[in-house]
C-alpha cells in the first residue's frame, strides 16, 4: 500500500495533534488535581494524601508477594534441573593411555539424575547410564562412578556453603 504525499503529512499532522491533545489533557488532569487539593481543608488535604500512600503501599505489597511467589517457583524449577556436575576420566585399560574413559554424574539439587560412564578401547567404545536417586543407586557403582557422584555432589555443598 502507498500513499500520496498530501495522505501522509495529513497523517502526521492528525498525528501530532492528536499526541499534543493527550499531553494537554494529562497536564490538565495534573492541575485540576492539584487544584483540588489546595481548595480542601489542611485535614482533608492530608487524608487524601495518606489515601494515596496506602494505595501505592497495597499496590507495593501485592507486587512483593507476586515477586515472593515468583522467586519460590524459580527455586523449586532450578532445584529439579541439573545443576551438579562431577566428571572422573580415567583409563580403562593397561595398555591404554591418555584418560579417554571418563564418567560424568549429572545431578539435581536433591542428588537425582544420571550417571553416565564411557569406557573406551583400542577396538570399541562402550557406555552405560545409571540412574541416580539421592546420591545413590541402585546399580552397582564403579569406583569412578561414585567418585564423579561425590564430586558432584561436593559442589552442590560449596554452593550451598557459599550463599
Amino acid at each position: 500500500m502507498t500513499f500520496s504525499d498530501t495522505a501522509l503529512s495529513t497523517l502526521v499532522l492528525v498525528s501530532l495533534g492528536l499526541s499534543l491533545t493527550a499531553v494537554a489533557m494529562v497536564a490538565l488532569r495534573a492541575v485540576g488535581k492539584r487544584s483540588r487539593l489546595s481548595s480542601m481543608s489542611p485535614d482533608k488535604r492530608l487524608e487524601a494524601q495518606l489515601d494515596a500512600h496506602a494505595k501505592a503501599i497495597n499496590r507495593l505489597e501485592t507486587a512483593v508477594r507476586q515477586l515472593a511467589t515468583a522467586e519460590r517457583e524459580l527455586e523449586d524449577l532450578a532445584d529439579t534441573s541439573i545443576r551438579n556436575v562431577g566428571v572422573v576420566r580415567f583409563d580403562a585399560f593397561e595398555d591404554m593411555g591418555g584418560r579417554l574413559s571418563f564418567s560424568a554424574a549429572l545431578l539435581d539439587g536433591r542428588g537425582d539424575g544420571v550417571v553416565i560412564t564411557s569406557i573406551n578401547g583400542r577396538q570399541e567404545s562402550r557406555s552405560y547410564a545409571k540412574p541416580v536417586a539421592r546420591g545413590e543407586s541402585v546399580h552397582n557403582l564403579s569406583d569412578e562412578e561414585q567418585q564423579a557422584i561425590r564430586e558432584a555432589l561436593g559442589a552442590r555443598r560449596q554452593i550451598a556453603e557459599a550463599r
